[in-house]
């Protein structure tokens, strides 16, 4: 029985494969559905513009708790994008189970939840997933202007917001993760040659004059930087779609865990060897590329970095845009441009967020702090744990007819903790510790610090820690 709903369900998923020959050029670009397809997403998604602001973190921090925290919040965070996994093919068997057809449709993170646990569990994560989206899409803007700045100061950074805004605007033209093959894949080799970029430059530059590396200090900045942290690893809001958009969703479990394996080859030396250069200097400078000496290697860094915050975007933004096409029964019409139109009043807001909290660094934090940690830690972990509360969820019934049936049930407990109780211990230990550490500790630290940016630089600040006029970027 389970091995004939096992092989249903990859026939129905290799029915949406394009019939096109696998050496067509816009297969080649354009139609992604493969294990390494998503890798490329959730690797290139995971760290972006996060790159820059991650010894920044360090700075408020210390280097040691930098690096522990980099390390444990990666783990706890492809752990639960691997329990997104588990409960996304749980939903979409029982579904098939029923004869729902998923043609045309995308499955998103609320729907799970609405097919599992209910309505209210349907209700709390689209509140969550939607509002870090949206802000992860804001975030994306300010990194924009923030960088761009660098390279071309005539025009202050919420002209360049406005600028990128319209910019950012055209991914309502691409349909689904499906179509970000060649964009996930250009994305991963920006952050990489940048995260490397940033490494060797600090280390060529060497230390700067009496440095000093006096984090930790205050409390309010250990917390907000651990909670920038948070959010660095908290980037798996999207695994649903980009299941989904496999031909083959059953094979992701691992492949966030891989992908996180990679990243930290990225960001440890990176923001490790930026905070060694300049120490205490980070601390009034959110953006790494700030302290950095003006030449054409960070000046490609910047364009590469500012293409690949274009990309991101794209990956925050559409969800959202499928939420959208949902509320206004768009979804399945075949039309890209009347579905393109029909996207657009969602990037509105995110444009107009982005001109009043300008504060490229705080805004992670917070971010991370109020909705990272619900979105992609303690809903999945409740949820997983809710989900498979009974015996019978937990086993599975050969007759078929059990509503709580799971298959393959002992093979989806992982290899390293086959049983139910660690499972439980485990989920049960990342939700005390984000509520207290993440949402309450890093809540209070990061609105401190966040509120502190408004009183300094105020709201719609036209140029968020730029240097004085008549100074040059080269020299901050």
């Amino acid at each position: 029985m389970d091995q004939t709903v096992n092989e249903q369900n990859e026939r129905d998923h290799q029915e949406e494969k394009p019939n096109q020959s696998p050496l067509s050029f816009k297969s080649l670009l354009w139609h992604g559905g493969s294990v390494y397809d998503a890798w490329f997403s959730c690797a290139s998604n995971q760290v972006a513009q996060v790159l820059l602001t991650l010894p920044y973190s360090f700075s408020q921090l210390g280097m040691l708790s930098g690096i522990i925290f980099q390390v444990f919040y990666g783990i706890i965070g492809s752990w639960t994008a691997y329990l997104i996994s588990i409960l996304y093919v749980e939903y979409r068997t029982r579904k098939e189970k029923e004869n729902v057809s998923f043609k045309n449709h995308v499955i998103q993170w609320f729907e799970v939840l609405d097919g599992l646990l209910g309505p209210y569990w349907k209700a709390a994560g689209l509140a969550f997933n939607c509002t870090f989206l949206l802000f992860g899409s804001v975030i994306q803007l300010i990194a924009c202007a923030s960088n761009i700045y660098y390279i071309n100061d005539k025009l202050d950074k919420r002209t360049w917001t406005y600028i990128f805004g319209a910019c950012c605007a055209t991914t309502v033209f691409i349909p689904s993760f499906h179509n970000y093959r060649i964009w996930s894949f250009l994305g991963l080799g920006m952050t990489t040659y940048t995260a490397w970029y940033l490494t060797i430059a600090a280390v060529l530059h060497g230390q700067v004059e009496g440095v000093q590396h006096s984090g930790p200090t205050k409390m309010v900045l250990y917390f907000t930087g651990a909670t920038n942290i948070l959010y660095t690893f908290g980037g798996h809001a999207v695994t649903v779609e980009i299941m989904d958009a496999m031909w083959k969703p059953r094979k992701f479990k691992f492949i966030y865990f891989i992908a996180t394996l990679y990243v930290f080859t990225l960001t440890i030396p990176s923001a490790t060897a930026v905070y060694w250069a300049f120490g205490d200097q980070l601390l009034t400078h959110s953006n790494a590329f700030s302290l950095l000496p003006t030449n054409g290697w960070r000046t490609t860094a910047i364009i590469l970095m500012l293409i690949h915050q274009f990309i991101t975007f794209g990956f925050a933004c559409t969800p959202l845009y499928f939420v959208w096409e949902k509320v206004i029964g768009m979804h399945e019409t075949k039309s890209m441009c009347l579905r393109a139109l029909a996207r657009l009043p969602v990037v509105i807001p995110i444009w107009f967020l982005a001109i009043i909290f300008p504060f490229f660094g705080p805004i992670n934090s917070a971010v991370g702090a109020l909705l990272v940690s619900f979105t992609v830690y303690i809903i999945p972990s409740l949820a997983h744990m809710l989900t498979f509360r009974s015996a019978s969820a937990r086993q599975y019934d050969m007759s078929g007819t059990c509503m709580f049936w799971v298959q393959n049930a002992a093979e989806k407990l992982p290899i390293f903790l086959p049983s139910w109780v660690g499972m439980y211990v485990v989920n049960s230990f990342i939700v005390v510790w984000v509520l207290v550490i993440g949402f309450g500790f890093g809540g209070w630290a990061s609105m401190a610090n966040f509120i502190k940016q408004v009183d300094t630089f105020g709201l719609f600040a036209k140029c968020y820690q730029c240097p004085p006029q008549g100074s040059t970027t080269a020299h901050h």
